[in-house]
């Protein structure tokens, strides 16, 4: 049996007021006005892809609720301000930085604060020194675990810290308690290394970005997945690093080689190096080489030819990540963490046919 609820008849208007301000959350307005936490959040926030009468329901549930969102307001009124940190070592990297962008949306819509604590390269992370980031133990985390110093602090974080991060799909299913996110590069490297294959190509080569972990690259995995099936030459795999200029350096010996006809770059900063080689060594892309980059990154459309790429939702990996997190501190009111895009092989106009010769 139900307790009535507590007669509040003898309140001033202002106090009923402050008490709907304390208790009502984003989510309270979504299910008032019948619509998404997110759609919420961007009424608050003034964005675009509202209609009319949705936004005049969901400023009406605001009103009735005396919902706000503002963070500062609630912590001078003595207010929980929730708040989550994102462990990082280079938020300059395409995918990093998108998934940061990802994961900012998706925290905002939530009412959530974020801070980033940004990673040493080289620096040993053990439990203390990634417990020393924090402001308060059992702080909320996620962590961009795409390479070697997030890898290491996502094994070294604290078990009572409360964490999702986003990794290389492991090997594996995960078997801990923390929730993981990550995009089927490898399925994604083995697409494009058939595609290339396709085009009559008799192997590929690629050059490869460094893994998080001691093992193999997912894309360097699935690369060579797709030629053992297919009964092709493996060729081994150049470490090209990150950088359009350590594709270029690592490129050049091998573009020069007019038996090379077709190359798979692990991301499209390498790819950019490698188109950069092919045109000082005199090859042609795509009529004596085909180049496929991956990320699919703003610039991959506009380069001359346009890149041939592997495109990758790190946003949406960012907001599952996020929803992932979000579901794991309050199970029972979070929604379900969204979904992201599979990747999907984008094709311009570095890629074409064989030359004759490569047969």
């Amino acid at each position: 049996m139900q307790k009535p609820a507590p007669d509040r008849s003898d309140q001033e208007p202002s106090e009923q007021s402050a008490d709907r301000h304390r208790s009502a959350s984003i989510f309270d307005v979504a299910k008032a006005a019948g619509v998404s936490h997110q759609t919420v959040s961007r009424v608050v926030n003034g964005r675009p892809r509202v209609s009319k009468a949705t936004r005049e329901k969901v400023l009406d549930a605001i009103d009735e609720l005396g919902y706000k969102p503002n963070r500062l307001a609630r912590a001078l009124a003595g207010g929980v301000v929730r708040s989550v940190t994102v462990l990082t070592s280079d938020t300059t990297l395409y995918g990093a930085s998108l998934a940061l962008r990802g994961i900012e949306e998706a925290a905002r819509a939530a009412d959530f604060a974020v801070a980033i604590s940004v990673l040493d390269e080289d620096a040993p992370l053990t439990p203390d020194d990634v417990a020393s980031r924090f402001a308060r133990p059992g702080e909320p985390v996620l962590v961009i675990a795409f390479n070697a110093p997030g890898e290491r602090a996502w094994r070294a974080l604290p078990a009572e810290y409360p964490a999702a991060a986003m990794v290389e799909r492991p090997q594996e299913e995960p078997t801990g308690s923390r929730p993981e996110a990550w995009l089927d590069d490898r399925m994604a490297a083995a697409q494009a290394t058939r595609y290339l294959l396709s085009l009559g190509h008799r192997t590929v080569h690629h050059m490869a970005i460094p893994s998080s972990t001691t093992r193999v690259g997912q894309r360097t995995e699935g690369w060579r997945d797709a030629l053992v099936a297919a009964g092709r030459p493996v060729p081994a795999p150049l470490e090209g690093g990150w950088s359009p200029r350590s594709g270029y350096l690592a490129a050049r010996a091998l573009v020069a080689d007019p038996q090379v006809t077709a190359v798979l770059c692990g991301n499209d900063e390498l790819a950019l190096g490698v188109l950069r080689a092919a045109r000082e060594a005199g090859r042609d892309v795509p009529g004596d080489l085909s180049v496929v980059g991956f990320d699919d990154a703003l610039y991959a459309g506009y380069t001359h030819p346009a890149l041939t790429t592997v495109r990758l939702d790190f946003e949406g990996l960012g907001r599952g990540a996020f929803g992932m997190l979000h579901r794991l501190l309050d199970p029972e009111n979070a929604p379900a963490p969204p979904l992201w895009a599979e990747p999907e092989l984008i094709v311009r106009e570095s890629t074409g046919v064989a030359p004759h010769r490569s047969h």
